[in-house]
Formats: structure tokens, sequence, C-alpha cells
């Protein structure tokens, strides 16, 4: 059999990316810094904690990135309460503050709360259903209408 083929035994011991160990490793420290991030911007106020965030911790320093270097100005006054939470929360020896100005990674949008359809829209598409001739995107029709009755109990 060919080793492309994907014989049972090659397909028995197949891991995922993430299962491998050093992947493992990389995806647990992204966690462990984006956890650590969200604990030690979490005090700071409103405008200055969108505007930067932890970018490593290692060799007793923790980075900042800020967005501007005005930004990067106001976050400076919190360094040493910053480098006395992180020590606290993750337990290493940081000693060194550092802030660069670069662009923020981006976040992914908010999750925001579906809106559900009116009860004249499940009448729109249960009309709309009726007009069409595939059973199966009719069957999608009405199960969409029938989403937007079961919304609006």
């Amino acid at each position: 059999m060919h080793p492309t083929s994907g014989s049972p035994k090659s397909r028995a011991t197949a891991k995922s990316v993430g299962e491998c160990g050093p992947v493992a490793a990389l995806i647990a420290r992204a966690r462990a810094l984006d956890a650590l991030d969200r604990q030690l911007r979490q005090p700071l106020p409103e405008p200055l904690r969108s505007q930067c965030c932890l970018a490593s911790v290692q060799a007793g320093r923790i980075v900042f990135l800020a967005s501007s270097s005005v930004w990067a100005a106001k976050l400076r006054p919190y360094q040493h309460a910053l480098i006395a939470q992180a020590r606290v929360i993750s337990g290493l020896p940081v000693e060194k503050f550092t802030v660069k100005v670069a662009p923020l990674p981006p976040r992914p949008p908010r999750q925001t709360r579906r809106k559900p359809l009116s009860p004249a829209a499940a009448e729109h598409l249960k009309t709309a259903a009726q007009s069409i001739g595939d059973p199966e995107l009719r069957a999608v029709y009405l199960r969409l209408a029938s989403l937007a009755e079961d919304s609006s109990s």
C-alpha cells in the first residue's frame, strides 16, 4: 500500500496538530499569555485598556504594546503596579517593564446577539417556500420560518 493512501495503521496513530508536543506547548503558552494580558489590563482605565496589550513575559521582563506614543506614555505610570501584579498572577520573577509602540493585534469582533425574526418574516418565508419547486430548498425555508415562530413565543 502506498504511504499516502491512509492505511488503518497510519490513521490509528495520526494526531491533530494541536496534540503534537511543540504545538501543544505553544498553544498553552499563548493561552496563558492571553489570560495574563486580560488580568493585567483589567484594572486599567478603559481608554488605555483598549489601546495596549501584553506582548510577552520573558527573562524577568513584561513587554506591552501600545497603539501610539501617546498611549505608551499614559501606560508608563502604571508600570510598577503592572510588574507587581504580573509577579502575583504569573509567579514569575518579573523585575522590568517595557512598552513598545506598534499596531495592536486584531481582536475578534464581539459576538452580537442575533435579533429574532418577526412573525411577519415567518409568514414571508412560508409563502416563499410554497412557491419553490425544489423540496430540499422548500424544507430549508420552512425550517427558517419555524425558527422565527419559535423565537417569538
